[in-house]
């Protein structure tokens, strides 16, 4: 994509002119040291700052696989939505090129766009430009507000030379503003390398009512092991650092939401309670959530701003002690025990996409890019992935369900 210095110092200029009130407020908000109230509210949306970066992010921000139709992307927009989170992959490009249709009509200015690019093992650093430059061709602009590392799963990655070598030069070229990455699996790896090599501005993980759970017993893995769900403890790295962190897998059901009447609180819903639960923790910029109807758009905007109530968390341990039994953490402990090598968390990475997401397309092809001795017939039923498994998640008999159902 060829680069042009007047338009990308004109974007600049002009971002620069549309957020001077922004960081105004910004530098009494945060500036003010440890105590200063960690919200910003301005026409009825709540906003944080994402980490050490100057971007100030809704308190709910909006998925897109899939995306809302154009009018409702529009209203969420108007109604205080200003950051998006999406990859070149989602909807084949599609989910890019309707954003940048987007940001034609709204204006650059008032949504932050945070896209990926896959690592695979026969990329290149060029092979990674090319798939951020295409993304920059779907989504119109000439800067990317963040660039992430989509479904980081090791540690290495985010210093394979590829990847750092195709960032630098993306840098060079004006394309990104802030690294960032996704991680799936194995988070308490990723997440703390991500944090100690100091190479990168936010994470998004997976974060959500759930991770009230607490393990079924205690496991030996390595020194340093996290304990209980293991998340809040790399919030608090993540934090000290400024390193942002957006939550994703926020209500576990994407756009697809059951009628969960018996969980209701007054009048709060379950996925609202679920929603306040993630931003009652403050080391939490920004609660990813998919919003495809005007009810949905309601309940999860009524989450900005407001407190999570002793009755709303009351239900929620309820909830979750009622569901959580097999729900996968993804701490990847089983994955890094079975001696088969069969892909026991991204197999049930993808088996949630079908059961809890309803995107069974998106299921299926991510099984299928395993390898054989990857998958569920690989299982030899030993039981070593449930010994490791500190949430008492029954491993096999889950792995052998979704080896059924996406093969």
């Amino acid at each position: 994509m060829s680069r042009k210095p007047q338009d990308r110092r004109t974007f600049i200029k002009t971002m620069a002119g549309g957020a001077v009130v922004w960081r105004s407020s910004l530098a009494g908000l945060f500036g003010a040291g440890p105590s200063a109230p960690p919200r910003l509210e301005k026409d009825g949306m709540f906003y944080r700052r994402l980490g050490r970066t100057e971007l100030l992010v809704s308190e709910i921000s909006l998925g897109s696989s899939p995306l809302p139709d154009p009018t409702l992307l529009r209203a969420l927009v108007d109604r205080g939505i200003n950051y998006i989170d999406t990859s070149h992959n989602y909807d084949n490009g599609n989910a890019e090129r309707q954003i940048g249709r987007l940001l034609k009509d709204v204006g650059r200015d008032k949504v932050h766009v945070a896209t990926k690019f896959h690592v695979e093992p026969r990329d290149t650093p060029a092979s990674i430009m090319a798939s951020v430059h295409g993304s920059l061709r779907r989504l119109d602009v000439e800067t990317i507000d963040v660039l992430m590392i989509h479904g980081a799963e090791t540690a290495g990655v985010l210093v394979d030379e590829r990847v750092l070598a195709a960032y630098e030069q993306l840098k060079r070229e004006g394309a990104y503003r802030f690294r960032g990455l996704s991680c799936h699996a194995n988070q308490d790896e990723v997440v703390r390398k991500a944090v100690d090599c100091g190479l990168y501005d936010m994470v998004q993980v997976g974060y959500n009512v759930f991770d009230i759970q607490e393990s079924a017993r205690e496991v030996e893995t390595y020194p340093d092991y996290l304990g209980t769900s293991g998340i809040r403890a790399l919030l608090e790295l993540a934090h000290s650092r400024g390193v942002g962190v957006v939550a994703m897998k926020t209500l576990k059901v994407g756009g697809r939401r059951q009628n969960l009447e018996k969980y209701k609180t007054g009048t709060a819903s379950l996925y609202q309670a679920m929603l306040k639960w993630v931003l009652d923790d403050t080391r939490v910029t920004s609660a990813v959530t998919e919003i495809l109807n005007r009810q949905q758009m309601e309940e999860d905007l009524g989450a900005a701003g407001t407190k999570l109530a002793a009755a709303e968390r009351t239900t929620l341990a309820r909830y979750v002690r009622e569901n959580g039994k097999d729900y996968c953490h993804g701490c990847a402990r089983c994955r890094r025990a079975c001696p088969s090598g069969v892909a026991t968390t991204a197999i049930l990475h993808a088996f949630a996409y079908h059961e809890s997401y309803g995107k069974t397309v998106r299921a299926r092809d991510s099984y299928a890019s395993l390898g054989s001795g990857e998958k569920a017939s690989a299982c030899r039923d030993c039981g070593t992935c449930e010994k490791a498994c500190p949430y008492g998640v029954a491993v096999r008999s889950r792995v052998r369900e979704a080896g059924r159902i996406l093969a």
